[in-house]
C-alpha cells in the first residue's frame, strides 16, 4: 500500500511540475513581489528605519520577513492549480482509476514546496546582490531550510482547503492576501518595541514573529535561544491543523 501510493504520488507530483515547467512565470511572478517589496523598504524606507543595531545592514534585518513573504505569495498558485483540477473534471478520471486517493493532493502539495523553494532561493540570490551578508554555518543553513520547509508545508495545506472548497479562480486565490500582509504587523521590517500598545501586542504573539526572529538570529550568528523551538512549534501546530482540515474537506468533496 505504501509503495502504491509513493509510486502514484511520484506520478502526480511529476505531472504537477511539468506544468510548472511549462509556466515558468508562475516562480518568476512568486518572487517578483517579494523582491520588489525587499528593494522598495531598502532603498526608500531603509534609512528611516532604526532596527537597533540587530544586524549590519537593513536588508540583513528584512530578508527573513521578505523569505516568508515569498511563501505567502507562492501557496496561492497551489490553491489556483487544485481548484483547477476539481473543476476541470481530472480528479474524477483519478478517481476511476486505481491510484490512492490523497496522491493528488500530495502531488500538489510536494510541487509547491519544490517551486517555492525556487522561488526563495531568487530572493536569496538578490538580497546577496544588494548586499546581504550572513555569519551563519551550514548547520545554521540547514536550520533555515528546516524551518521554511515546515513553514511552506504548513501554508500549503492551508492552501489546498480554499482549493477544495472555493466556488471561483479568485475565491481560491484570494485567501493569501492577508498571509501576504501578516509580516508587516511584525518584527520582520521594524522592532516590536515601536508599535502601539494592542498593535505591538498581536505582533509579539503571532507566528511570523517567532519565525522572523529565529531566522534573523541564526543568519546574524547569534544565539537563537527559544525562538527557534517556538517557531517550530507554531509551524507544526498550523502544519497539523490545516492538514486535518485539508483531509476533511477533501473527503466531503468527493465523497
Amino acid at each position: 500500500m505504501t509503495r502504491h501510493f509513493l509510486g502514484d504520488t511520484a506520478v502526480l507530483t511529476a505531472r504537477s511540475l511539468t506544468h510548472v515547467v511549462r509556466s515558468p512565470d508562475t516562480i518568476i511572478t512568486t518572487a517578483v513581489t517579494p523582491i520588489a517589496i525587499m528593494l522598495l523598504f531598502v532603498y526608500v524606507f531603509g534609512g528611516a528605519i532604526d532596527t537597533g543595531g540587530v544586524t549590519d545592514s537593513y536588508v540583513g534585518y528584512l530578508l527573513p520577513g521578505i523569505l516568508l513573504i515569498t511563501v505567502a505569495s507562492g501557496i496561492s498558485y497551489t490553491a489556483y492549480r487544485l481548484f483547477l483540477d476539481m473543476q476541470g473534471g481530472i480528479v474524477e478520471r483519478f478517481r476511476s482509476m486505481p491510484i490512492a486517493r490523497t496522491s493528488l493532493l500530495w502531488a500538489h502539495v510536494l510541487t509547491s514546496l519544490i517551486a517555492n523553494l525556487v522561488s526563495l532561493a531568487l530572493v536569496v540570490v538578490v538580497a546577496v546582490i544588494m548586499g546581504f551578508r550572513t555569519a551563519a554555518d551550514l548547520g545554521g543553513w540547514l536550520a533555515v531550510l528546516g524551518i521554511m520547509t515546515l513553514f511552506t508545508l504548513a501554508l500549503t495545506w492551508l492552501a489546498v482547503i480554499p482549493g477544495l472548497t472555493a466556488s471561483s479562480v479568485e475565491g481560491a486565490s484570494a485567501f493569501s492576501y492577508p498571509l501576504i500582509f501578516l509580516p508587516f504587523v511584525s518584527s520582520a521590517f521594524a522592532p516590536t518595541e515601536s508599535m502601539p500598545g494592542p498593535v505591538r501586542w498581536f505582533a509579539e504573539n503571532q507566528p511570523v514573529t517567532s519565525i522572523v526572529d529565529a531566522i534573523r538570529a541564526i543568519f546574524a550568528g547569534q544565539p537563537v535561544g527559544g525562538e527557534l523551538g517556538i517557531a517550530a512549534a507554531w509551524c507544526v501546530g498550523i502544519l497539523i491543523v490545516a492538514f486535518l482540515l485539508a483531509m476533511v474537506s477533501y473527503r466531503r468533496k468527493i465523497a
